[in-house]
């Protein structure tokens, strides 16, 4: 075994969420503002493998035996699980730090990112590192156990840090950004598991199936025009249809008062889109701005209640 450092960036559905899960297309990048981080170092013979939480104060073991009951069993004993199974390999004698500053139940992929991160730690320290495919493919399998019925969009943003155009069953399509997107993200403060907003519209297209697949088909054509136009470097187009976007969103349940307040207060500052990006129900939505903007945009957020907000530029 061998001292080894891997990390994973954050994400955001800039068009598709919901929809994607039913087979329509959607669009998300990695967001690199916000990382998990793990750190492998080998410890003393007998010692086993350990995960050392500093944020929270804790440092769990890996026995084989999973405690379902404790969610950061799940988030980050789970990984390391599945992980020694796929290579086929015993516990080893091995402590790894994860550290995070990606909120959680957010939107922004923190399961998926922590989870890559302890997975690609893990497989260089026993000196097997893993394809992008094959992290991919474990990694989804950590997101099933969060969400349930996930799209795979989180995970395959987050492993192959690219730009990528998804439709669920196919291979994902990266593609590249005709001009760059600056981006102002702003937290509501809300924690909302995704796995239940999932649940609700699922339930909503079984009670209403035509009206719910007309949301999800204009949601996959914007998803496509979107593209589109970032390969183009057409960013002009993309604020009218992000707002559209968000209202499609709202009519599928999954917005809330302080999402669609702060996509209002973003508007108003200047912003040529807003949306919620993610789950829905709280967490984070995203606003289009020019950069010369993205400072007062930031602040018209903190002031409607955003809890946290920042800028970013993808590409």
């Amino acid at each position: 075994m061998q001292p080894a450092r891997a990390h994973a960036p954050g994400k955001l559905i800039l068009f598709g969420e919901h929809a994607v899960v039913h087979h329509r297309p959607a669009i998300a990048v990695p967001l690199p503002a916000v990382q998990a981080r793990a750190e492998a170092i080998p410890a003393e013979f007998g010692a086993g493998l350990t995960v050392h939480i500093p944020d929270a104060n804790r440092t769990l073991r890996v026995t084989g035996e999973l405690d379902r009951e404790d969610p950061l069993y799940n988030a980050l004993i789970y990984p390391l699980e599945l992980a020694l199974d796929a290579l086929n390999e015993a516990i080893p004698d091995l402590e790894i730090t994860i550290r995070s500053n990606i909120p959680v139940a957010s939107g922004l992929g923190s399961g998926a990112a922590l989870a890559t991160a302890l997975i690609r730690a893990l497989a260089l320290a026993l000196g097997h590192p893993l394809s992008n495919d094959a992290l991919n493919t474990l990694v989804y399998k950590v997101e099933k156990r969060h969400h349930g019925n996930p799209s795979g969009i989180d995970n395959t943003v987050i492993v192959y840090e690219r730009p990528v155009y998804f439709v669920r069953g196919s291979p994902p399509a990266p593609f590249t950004l005709g001009a760059p997107l600056t981006l102002v993200v702003g937290d509501t403060g809300v924690n909302s598991p995704t796995h239940l907003a999932v649940a609700d519209v699922a339930r909503l297209y079984e009670r209403e199936p035509d009206r719910i697949a007309s949301i999800f088909d204009r949601i996959g054509e914007i998803a496509c025009q979107a593209r589109a136009a970032i390969e183009g470097g057409n960013i002009a187009a993309l604020g009218p249809l992000m707002d559209e976007n968000h209202a499609l969103l709202r009519d599928l349940t999954v917005s809330s008062p302080e999402l669609d307040a702060l996509c209002a207060a973003a508007r108003a500052a200047g912003a040529s889109g807003a949306k919620l990006s993610g789950g829905g129900r709280g967490g984070n939505m995203i606003a289009l701005v020019a950069p010369e903007a993205a400072p007062a945009v930031a602040e018209a957020l903190r002031a409607a209640g955003a809890t946290a907000s920042f800028a970013t530029t993808i590409g």
